[in-house]
């Protein structure tokens, strides 16, 4: 079930915004940040926070999804879920910058971990947040540990300018 017109500011309000996420590198910070998920509910969006990290995990291992300037774009490469009811958008703000082998050699200190129904939309989830990750005001919010009204405010009203 695709759902196309889903805003990126609905998914992050399911998935959430994760402050001072534990970790000195992907593979524990990634751990730190799938243990604290605010998992989708039933037994038709399960979701084992086990096979989600793995699947994280393998995804890291065949290039970096770090993207730049502090940011790294975590996800599973196929998707665990079927239902696009349950794809997630999650936030996370590290307690301290890790390498995660970004080409601009930055530390990542904000991730945006990606949950999708399909590739589809998969593909048009990480369109949005490039699009947003090439914005100085969003950047400058990540950087600065805003408060999720803030980053929500934000998305929420450039995807309202796009109607």
């Amino acid at each position: 079930m695709e759902n196309a017109n889903e805003t990126l500011a609905a998914l992050v309000s399911r998935g959430g915004i994760y402050y001072r996420v534990a970790g000195s590198g992907a593979r524990e910070q990634l751990g730190s940040l799938i243990s604290g998920l605010k998992l989708p509910p039933g037994p038709d969006a399960a979701i084992d926070r086990e096979q989600l990290l793995r699947a994280a995990l393998e995804r890291e291992e065949l290039m970096s999804t770090a993207v730049g300037r502090g940011i790294a774009l975590p996800h599973p490469r196929n998707p665990l879920i079927t239902d696009s009811a349950y794809q997630f958008v999650a936030i996370a703000f590290f307690e301290q910058p890790a390498d995660w082998n970004a080409l601009d050699r930055e530390k990542v200190h904000s991730a945006i971990f990606v949950v999708s129904a399909s590739p589809k939309t998969h593909l048009n989830i990480l369109s949005r947040i490039n699009y947003f990750c090439q914005r100085e005001d969003f950047r400058s919010l990540l950087a600065g540990r805003a408060p999720r009204e803030e980053i929500t405010r934000l998305i929420d009203e450039s995807e309202q300018a796009w109607r």
